[in-house]
């Protein structure tokens, strides 16, 4: 059994390969904190096609999506950025929860399952 981790650090790796699958850690903005919904999630989604690459797929193969928002009143602008990059005809399962993040300053986080 192969598992491979991806940018690995003492508490958590941003992505971990297992079985042709791709598991991403939540995603949150770096550059774009404490800045609006519409910049973080372009941001995030940005780090997720990184990630997505270095494990040896893309968002063609999403399978699952979980996105966390602090406050659910910013779910139209949060969907505005994600419909413009998600891959038409090849959309995952999602869940959108309302949830209080680890800091004030990150509007949106983003998890997400591959294929590879």
């Amino acid at each position: 059994m192969s598992i491979q981790r991806i940018e690995p650090g003492p508490r958590m790796a941003q992505a971990v390969v297992h079985n042709n699958t791709v598991y991403l850690a939540g995603q949150v903005a770096g550059k774009t904190k404490g800045k609006s919904v519409t910049e973080q999630t372009k941001e995030i989604l940005e780090i997720i096609d990184g990630l997505l690459k270095q494990a040896g797929t893309d968002k063609t193969k999403l399978l699952q999506t979980q996105i966390f928002l602090p406050d659910i009143s910013d779910f139209a602008e949060m969907n505005k950025v994600w419909e413009g990059w998600v891959s038409p005809g090849n959309v995952p399962a999602r869940a959108t929860i309302e949830a209080k993040l680890a800091s004030p300053d990150y509007k949106v986080e983003i998890m997400v399952v591959a294929a590879r």
